[in-house]
């Protein structure tokens, strides 16, 4: 493991950890873009680190899959179908396990 990911993953880890991240993890619907999307960015990367799948991928790779996550809900967000979308999805998943029972 690259010593430069580790140091970065054990530093949020450290921050996360201690709370130092937690108010910049959270932002609500009339923030800035930047700022939902900082809150977004962070909030996916600690729960990837949490997880223990932060560092699955190159850097690069783990860097744009949060950023086109992120976006995508964002984009979803503003025009109103992020909860309603989620909510659908759920839907459809229980109806196909009870199906496939």
């Amino acid at each position: 493991m690259n010593k430069k990911i580790y140091g970065l993953a054990v530093a949020l880890l450290a921050l996360t950890a201690c709370n130092g991240l937690s108010d910049y993890m959270q932002a609500d619907k009339n923030a800035p873009l930047k700022t939902r999307l900082r809150a977004c960015m962070l909030s996916e990367a600690n729960s990837r680190l949490q997880a223990g799948t932060l560092l699955d991928k190159t850097l690069k790779e783990t860097a744009d899959e949060i950023a086109n996550d992120c976006l995508r809900k964002l984009a979803l967000q503003s025009m109103g179908i992020g909860g309603e979308a989620a909510s659908t999805a759920e839907s459809i998943v229980k109806s196909l396990v009870a199906a496939g029972k």
